[in-house]
């Protein structure tokens, strides 16, 4: 610990909408049992982040807060206790992890419910004021503390840690998701509302579980593109055609009966009601991208006459962390997730990646520390 220095260059939000500002955020003297000090690789830009920036997420944010949640973090030195990952690798200095949000393991989410990712007593990170100890519970940091409840996940050497990183949110919140929509049959049409970073990842999912036929709706064209690089056999830009040309695009190509499964992954609150519009009598809907506050009315009965079952899903556990860095490890070759990693950044630039996420002019920029 005594090589390590004392502080940690991190940028810091302490007002919404305000610009970040790079800070001398300590670095905690002790590591309790359980926990891990990483010096952090790399941490991508996710909507959650800007969201979080402009004040328009329904979470609470104790400011002032270090951003990010989507690190990679080589292990600098452990507390004791830690010598395997969440999953039984084997863990030593020198090891890439990814690392989850908290789950305390004792209470009815965690335990009776099986939903850690709802835990009563759940610690996020780039949630938590940066002035109380632990400090560095955020991305955009040189190093980064890595709580005692907190999932851990050793990154296979041939993935590197910016795909690591694409990994450690956007990724796991798709594996999550999956695991609760149940099979995809052979014979299913899937709809993906988005073409973000959440949209691509699912359509390769999609197609590598065997999906008839995968459809994704977005823009701009040059990510629809994109989508079809990831598996999409139709796409269907959301910029030039009306809810109802969707939907008769859809039905076009499902014999009239609509969608199998929709999939939800714009943080559009329009965009639900026209899934509920896009999915076949008694299909599934799974609602993944409305984190935000907005509002939308929508017609109840839909559900009850078309007997659609709809999940919502929300993050993902150390189980999600583990199935997203076996799937780009073994899919990377595959599909060319390099290309979604559209910018590179020094720490100190992150007020320009920031924005360009903002504007929509990034996909998934990425904070090499």
């Amino acid at each position: 610990m005594s090589a390590l220095p004392t502080a940690s260059r991190a940028a810091v939000l302490r007002k919404f909408k305000e610009p970040l500002a790079i800070e001398e955020v300590p670095i905690p003297a002790e590591i309790e049992p359980g926990a891990a000090l990483v010096r952090i690789e790399a941490c991508s830009i996710c909507g959650t982040d800007v969201h979080l920036w402009q004040g328009s997420l329904s979470l609470k944010v104790n400011l002032p807060v270090i951003i990010g949640h989507e690190m990679v973090g080589r292990v600098m030195t452990v507390g004791s206790g830690v010598d395997r990952d969440s999953v039984g690798n084997e863990l030593r200095v020198g090891n890439r992890i990814l690392y989850t949000h908290t789950a305390c393991g004792k209470c009815y989410f965690c335990t009776t419910a099986r939903k850690p990712t709802l835990c009563d007593n759940r610690r996020a990170y780039m949630y938590e004021n940066m002035e109380r100890y632990p400090y560095l519970l955020g991305g955009f940091s040189e190093y980064g503390y890595v709580m005692p409840d907190a999932g851990r996940i050793r990154v296979p050497d041939g993935v590197s840690s910016e795909l690591a990183s694409l990994s450690s949110c956007a990724l796991r919140s798709v594996m999550n998701a999956l695991s609760q929509v149940g099979a995809i049959e052979p014979s299913d049409v899937v709809v993906i509302q988005g073409a973000g970073p959440l949209g691509l990842l699912a359509a390769a999912n999609v197609r590598v579980r065997g999906a008839c036929k995968v459809i994704v709706i977005g823009s701009p064209a040059s990510r629809l593109q994109l989508a079809a690089e990831f598996g999409a056999d139709l796409c269907i830009p959301v910029d030039t055609t009306t809810p109802a040309e969707r939907l008769e695009q859809v039905l076009a190509v499902t014999s009239g009966r609509g969608a199998d499964i929709v999939m939800e992954f714009t943080g559009v609150p329009a965009a639900f009601t026209e899934g509920l519009q896009l999915a076949r009598k008694g299909g599934r809907y799974l609602v993944v991208g409305q984190l935000g506050e907005g509002k939308f009315e929508f017609q109840p009965s839909l559900i009850v006459k078309k007997n659609l079952t709809i999940f919502g899903s929300f993050s993902g556990d150390a189980r999600s962390y583990s199935l997203a860095l076996e799937f780009i490890n073994a899919q990377q070759h595959n599909f060319p997730f390099e290309k979604m990693i559209t910018g590179r950044y020094k720490l100190d630039d992150v007020n320009v990646a920031m924005e360009r996420m903002k504007n929509f002019q990034e996909i998934k920029p990425v904070i090499l520390v």
